[in-house]
């Protein structure tokens, strides 16, 4: 008899309201972790996905230095990079410069001012 009742009164502890109570903290505590542990993991995969573009525009980018390095290797490279980037020409070649008409960019002001500007050149 005295080894039921004792099993019984383990039986109560356990359901006793403080007890209930203390446990519900502590699920949710562990809730919190879990919920907080999942966040973490959100930004970490979001993370490594920024990094494994920026590694892979870091290599694109690797090779298009290597080919690059590759044409100045050469005279057709070198030539090519300081015509575009100099001006430079060979003896006996020329240099042409195209200027942009003035009054063509003025004109193309004037059509994008709008309805009112075009009223009040009407009556000029």
């Amino acid at each position: 008899m005295r080894n039921f009742q004792e099993k019984k009164s383990g039986r109560r502890i356990l359901e006793s309201w403080p007890f209930l109570v203390v446990l519900t903290v502590v699920i949710l505590v562990f809730a919190y972790g879990v919920f907080d542990l999942l966040n973490k993991m959100k930004d970490t995969k979001e993370n490594k996905d920024i990094a494994e573009a920026k590694v892979n525009e870091l290599e694109n980018r690797k090779e298009k230095l290597g080919e690059d390095i590759n044409n100045l290797n050469t005279d057709e490279g070198k030539e090519r990079v300081f015509r575009e980037n100099f001006g430079l020409a060979r003896a006996g070649e020329g240099l042409i410069v195209i200027v942009d008409d003035k009054e063509k960019i003025a004109d193309e002001t004037v059509e994008k001012k709008g309805f009112f500007s075009f009223l009040k050149n009407l009556f000029k």
